[in-house]
């Protein structure tokens, strides 16, 4: 059986700048991808979903996204760059094989158990299947009592499906706020939140904010970046902090409980609500790695800037906060690929 220098599992924003680096330095590789498009989890966000950053800062490395300047793209436009940057540069995806297991075979190789039944062997291998593939929704009290209906933003596509609903929306990202604005103008909409949406504003003296995190370092290595990675600052991208104000959605301190027909607020208060959705982030799920000994006892990696702690020739892409500011982007996830492709060629 043929041993690949490297195999990459995932193969959405991660995997492919992965896969641009592994190609430009010889080695022989593929992407497994669970799907059928080199798309990773952005064919599964809702349908308006907007990025916040700028066209001109959302490319991965080799090919810019077309039209770059300063409009915010959409989900379906980097739905279709993703599948053109893999077409373009010819990489080695491999679809509907999603990896069910890593094993360490007795010549130190990655022996890699698929879906297809098909085992493929490598020496090094890199993780980019992100943090966006495990949706997490907190325990409330009284949720089995509850009639209406609960989901989590993973599963909301568009508004229509909530018109003249009464609906809360959990959480203070930008998930949530993009999700409770636009839910607003066709239903009665509520943002419960643990603490109040941090804004930050879009543009400072006239330029948007990517600029000055640019020319500061902020996008680098820098602390600070990996620091502001890992809180809910949302940007102000559409009137969002005047929206707030004007109620539209209401912003109110998270419920405590549910009971048969809605809610209970802090204050005591009940009220009917006919669907609850939770956009209150993912989980890590790397159980195929489980019996590598890679994980900690919340089941997050080990690693240090993507290269693993505690397995030799185990890598990671695409993890937030993983090397600066912005890993987990379109923008941010090239120089961490670069980084952990350069350490894959020591190994």
């Amino acid at each position: 059986m043929k041993i690949w220098d490297t195999i990459v599992i995932g193969g959405g924003q991660a995997g492919l700048a992965s896969g641009y680096y592994l190609k430009t330095s010889g080695r022989s590789f593929l992407i497994l991808e669970a799907g059928g498009q080199a798309a990773g989890s952005w064919p599964y966000y809702y349908d308006s979903l907007k990025l916040f950053s700028p066209a001109k800062y959302s490319s991965l490395p080799g090919l810019p996204l077309a039209s770059p300047g300063e409009r915010y793209p959409l989900r379906d436009e980097v739905i279709a760059y993703l599948n053109e940057y893999a077409r373009f540069f010819e990489l080695p995806l491999v679809f509907h094989t999603r990896v069910i297991e890593v094993l360490r075979n007795n010549t130190g190789a990655f022996e890699i158990h698929t879906s297809s039944g098909k085992t493929y062997l490598s020496r090094t291998l890199i993780c980019a299947t992100g943090s966006f593939n495990k949706p997490y929704v907190p325990k409330i009290t009284g949720e089995q009592t509850y009639k209406g209906s609960i989901t989590h933003s993973a599963f909301y596509r568009s508004p229509e499906a909530y018109k003249d609903q009464r609906v809360i929306v959990v959480g203070r990202g930008n998930s949530a706020v993009q999700i409770s604005m636009e839910l607003a103008e066709v239903a009665h909409a509520t943002l419960a939140v643990r603490e109040p949406v941090s804004l930050v504003p879009q543009r400072i003296l006239g330029r948007d904010i990517h600029d000055w995190f640019k020319w500061f370092g902020i996008n680098s290595v820098w602390p600070i970046g990996k620091k502001l990675a890992l809180n809910s600052s949302v940007m102000d991208l559409d009137h969002y902090r005047q929206r707030l104000k004007e109620g539209k959605p209401q912003q109110r301190p998270m419920f405590s409980a549910f009971y048969e027909e809605g809610v209970v607020w802090e204050n005591g208060e009940k009220e009917k609500i006919d669907q609850v959705i939770f956009a209150t982030g993912y989980r890590s799920n790397y159980e195929y790695l489980k019996r590598l000994d890679a994980l900690n006892v919340n089941e997050e990696p080990l690693q240090k800037k993507g290269v693993s702690t505690a397995v030799e020739g185990l890598y990671y892409v695409g993890i937030p906060g993983q090397r600066s500011f912005s890993s987990a982007t379109l923008r941010g996830v090239g120089p961490d690929a670069r980084y952990v492709i350069d350490q894959a060629k020591k190994f």
